[in-house]
């Protein structure tokens, strides 16, 4: 039987401000009382603090580290290889949709997919498995929801980077209890065009700039995306116009535009490669790298991953999208996605687990863990 996750102190407003967390008791209710402590970036110091004390006092046997607002724990044991496990403890703006609520086999509230249930199942790994196969690191960090250089990632990489080392990373994003590996690349590019002003009344006597792009939008209806396999997973790219501006004013005919189009692009390709890709289809424009981050090659080859994907049973999937993965990858590490949830949930007010997904993350990590 699991047991009870926790005693909540709630504000007049419905929601936790202290939680007590059981770590080795039923991860469902665990992950409750995790929604229930709002988290939303910039302001984890309540959850930190509440992590921080359940793995001091219920999971002696781990090393525990609070660097800011990311607790980090992990093994010493010698053992032969390395398990690093990630999760962010941060949130979207809360919409109406705290405190959980469970509703027979599912459970609501803000976090419940993003991603308070796999935090719950990395907490309750490291309270549980006490005899890990591999040594194990836990790294629950803050502001992944917003910019890239505020995640507690970043700080990690420039200050610790020896937390992030290991032989396989599993962010327990979530990913429907299904291994998603790797991931793809991210890139937004801005197209931008000149014209002649001119009156209105005297269009002739201008060059809409606006009227330029009519070219990149046909080849943008017309683009074939690639399908790639790789380690067995099917990764398709896209390309799409995400953004669009120009214009002076309704009686001008305007001298200027822009255009941004986003690119998701398998990760066989660096981000280099998906520049120079651009640069060919948009030929005749001049084009500027607004973002980028590379993606994350699956790896499934190496030991630790094999022995996950035969522990979750059935096969693993692309990952269509970015996640920190990309960091572990970058590093030379193979990295997977794998946590409860469906991620078409996140950051919406509608967010909810089934919790026998979180049940199940829980008995295949521990099965592969411990």
């Amino acid at each position: 039987m699991w047991g009870v996750a926790g005693l909540h102190a709630v504000s007049e407003y419905g929601r936790a401000v202290t939680a007590s967390l059981h770590l080795s008791g039923d991860p469902v209710e665990l992950t409750a009382a995790l929604v229930d402590i709002p988290s939303v970036s910039r302001d984890e110091d309540a959850i930190a603090e509440s992590v921080e004390r359940a793995l001091r006092e219920q999971a002696g046997h781990l090393e525990i580290v609070r660097f800011g607002n990311a607790v980090l724990a992990r093994t010493s044991l010698g053992r032969p290889s390395r398990v690093v496990l990630a999760g962010h403890l941060d949130t979207v703006p809360v919409n109406d949709n705290l405190p959980s609520r469970r509703e027979g086999e599912i459970m609501h509230g803000l976090g419940t997919v993003d991603m308070k249930g796999g935090d719950a199942v990395m907490l309750h790994l490291a309270a549980t498995i006490t005899e890990p196969r591999h040594d194990l690191t836990f790294i629950f960090y803050d502001c992944e929801e917003i910019d890239y250089d505020s995640n507690g990632l970043t700080r990690l990489e420039l200050e610790r980077p020896e937390w992030l080392a290991g032989d396989l990373a599993v962010v327990c994003e979530p990913s429907n209890a299904v291994v998603e590996a790797g991931c793809q690349g991210n890139m937004r590019v801005k197209l931008t065009t000149t014209g002649r002003r001119a009156h209105t009344a005297r269009a002739w006597m201008g060059v809409n700039a606006i009227h330029a792009f009519a070219d990149a939008l046909r080849r943008l209806e017309e683009y074939t995306a690639r399908e790639v396999d790789i380690d067995g997973c099917r990764y398709r790219e896209g390309l799409q116009a995400v953004r669009v501006g120009g214009g002076v004013a309704g009686n001008v005919v305007p001298d200027s535009a822009w255009l941004e189009v986003g690119h998701r692009f398998a990760p066989d390709r660096t981000p280099a490669q998906a520049e120079e890709h651009l640069r060919q289809v948009f030929e005749g424009y001049e084009l500027a790298v607004v973002d980028v981050a590379a993606g994350a090659m699956p790896g499934l080859s190496a030991p630790a991953a094999r022995e996950l994907i035969d522990a979750a049973g059935g096969e693993p999937v692309a990952k269509l999208g970015w996640t920190d993965v990309a960091r572990f990858a970058a590093r030379g590490m193979p990295a997977v996605n794998f946590g409860p949830g469906d991620p078409t949930l996140a950051h919406t007010q509608q967010e909810h687990v089934p919790v026998a997904q979180i049940r199940r993350c829980a008995e295949v990590l521990s099965a592969f863990l411990g």
